[in-house]
């Protein structure tokens, strides 16, 4: 399958606060070791990137942020390996610290827009797909830069395994609607929440965040929302 998009027109910051000396120094020396090469890759390949068996369990969050959600999934299953792809160059640098203090070794960075190397991964490689409280664009004429469109869900249904999961959550109300709305209208995934509880009430096993706990101090009600891929 080809790249998603040609061009990509990427919207959002690349750079925030002016980086320490030594957050310049972890971004010099950690992340070309980390990086993902761009591909394109085979599951075997990807395998080599990470140094595991050929059929661990990969998984992706598409924009980390500052690397909690990501650092704490990989830290909870050392025999999955994961990808992060995060174009802002400090939430890179928020992952490496977490990376380097907890000593994770099962996760690579792609630290630019996901859609330049969703394109170069196989069909069925992931087991799961993270997308934890994307920018919310609410006004309309911004729709198209939002995460969620026909193309990109597309490209998750053809990179996900047969029952794998795509995981997300938001906690703007705009955001909430139109993301529920694109993955419920894809035929290659299923919703399954049983009742109000499961989108509502958070998931013991999605970590925690300073961004969420920050949401829900200024009372913001968050939404998590799992789908099964067909």
């Amino acid at each position: 399958m080809k790249d998603i998009e040609q061009p990509v027109r990427f919207f959002g910051r690349r750079k925030g606060r002016p980086l320490s000396s030594a957050m310049q120094r972890r971004l010099d020396e950690m992340l070309p070791k980390l990086v993902l090469p761009s591909g394109p890759h085979t599951t075997d390949s990807l395998a080599v990137c990470f140094g595991a068996l050929p059929n661990t369990p990969l998984s992706l969050e598409i924009g980390f942020g500052g690397g909690e959600h990501l650092s704490a999934l990989a830290r909870a299953s050392p025999d999955m390996s994961f990808i992060g792809a995060e174009p802002f160059v400090n939430g890179i640098v928020s992952l490496l610290r977490h990376i380097d203090d907890e000593n994770l070794q099962n996760i690579r960075i792609w630290p630019d827009d996901v859609r330049l190397i969703l394109g170069n991964l196989p069909e069925a490689s992931l087991s799961s797909v993270y997308v934890m409280f994307p920018d919310p664009w609410p006004k309309a004429r911004h729709a198209s830069r939002r995460i969620f469109n026909p193309t990109m869900l597309d490209r998750l249904a053809f990179c996900l395994k047969q029952g794998g999961r795509l995981f997300f959550a938001s906690d703007h109300p705009a955001a909430k609607s139109w993301l529920l709305a694109e993955a419920l209208r894809h035929s290659a995934f299923s919703w399954t929440a049983h009742s109000a509880k499961d989108w509502r009430e958070h998931p013991a096993d999605w970590p925690q965040t300073r961004y969420m706990a920050k949401g829900l101090r200024e009372g913001r009600a968050s939404s998590w929302f799992d789908f099964k891929r067909n």
